[in-house]
């Protein structure tokens, strides 16, 4: 059964890590209906290795967009740094920038936040997806007919690269809110268009997500039996294959319509977990 369980986890975090609803909530929601028969420790690894499956699919695809190094018509410099693509070294400082907030608080004040716990953790994940889901309708709602201001990477400023991050500390404070969802809302109020804010926010999940996995799998070094590494193995390849659809589904998607459908998602699945799940 946990063969089974493990590859609908990894179904579900391919599914929604890339759409701005919070993948977080989805798995805690699916742990109560489909609990894996595991140790709490082993399960805090569960979590960590599909997400790891996801970032894969993501490095595949994102692999010529992010990768900094080669032969290059615009260079960082001449000798060796002319192997060095200037856009794309500049964006992985923007991206750096955009990572601080969260690497403070994941070295420095994880401990700090400990209110969320095992008794309100619901309710919190409930009001979050409610009141995140609110603010995409009223965002999409003031941006309805003006045009973007920024419509690439290469023109977000580091300032907006750091707002964007603080954005994104947000949802590692409160379950429920979704990285995405916090750093894409924040790219639209800077006047980021939609599909560079998908991008950016994608680029970003790279090392965040990747930082994150590594720093927990640290911490629950534990022996594995030849069926917990099937069962992670299973959530990991699950993952990375449903995560090759979805990303490409929600670049594609955004191209032509708003976040919209995705607040009013948000709302309703808040709704259900206040009333029934908290």
């Amino acid at each position: 059964m946990n063969f089974i369980k493990a590859i609908i986890f990894g179904i579900i975090e391919g599914i929604t890590e890339w759409m701005p609803i919070s993948s977080t909530a989805h798995m805690d929601i699916l742990n109560i209906f489909l609990p894996l028969d595991v140790s709490e420790e082993f399960y805090e690894v569960f979590e960590v290795v599909i997400q790891l499956g996801a970032i894969l699919a993501l490095l595949l695809l994102f692999w010529k967009k992010i990768f900094p190094f080669g032969k290059s018509n615009k260079p960082l410099g001449n000798g060796i740094l002319s192997y060095v693509k200037k856009d794309r070294f500049f964006l992985w400082i923007k991206i750096i920038i955009a990572c601080l907030p969260a690497i403070i608080y994941e070295l420095a004040l994880d401990d700090v936040f400990t209110f969320v716990t095992k008794e309100n953790r619901m309710t919190i994940i409930g009001i979050a997806l409610i009141l995140v889901g609110f603010l995409f309708i009223v965002v999409e709602g003031l941006l309805r007919g003006k045009e973007a201001a920024i419509t690439s990477t290469r023109q977000i400023t580091y300032l907006q690269a750091l707002i964007i991050g603080l954005a994104q500390l947000v949802a590692a404070i409160f379950p429920g809110v979704s990285r995405s969802g916090a750093t894409i809302i924040a790219s639209l109020l800077l006047g980021i268009a939609r599909t560079t804010a998908v991008e950016f926010t994608f680029e970003l999940a790279i090392p965040v997500m990747a930082g994150a996995s590594l720093m927990k799998l640290l911490k629950y070094a534990l022996p594995m039996t030849f069926g917990n590494i099937i069962v992670l193995v299973t959530g990991c390849v699950s993952a990375f294959i449903v995560s090759l659809f979805m990303i490409r589904f929600v670049l594609d998607y955004i191209k032509k319509n708003t976040f919209t459908l995705f607040g009013i998602y948000r709302i309703l699945l808040g709704v259900i977990v206040l009333i029934f799940l908290r």
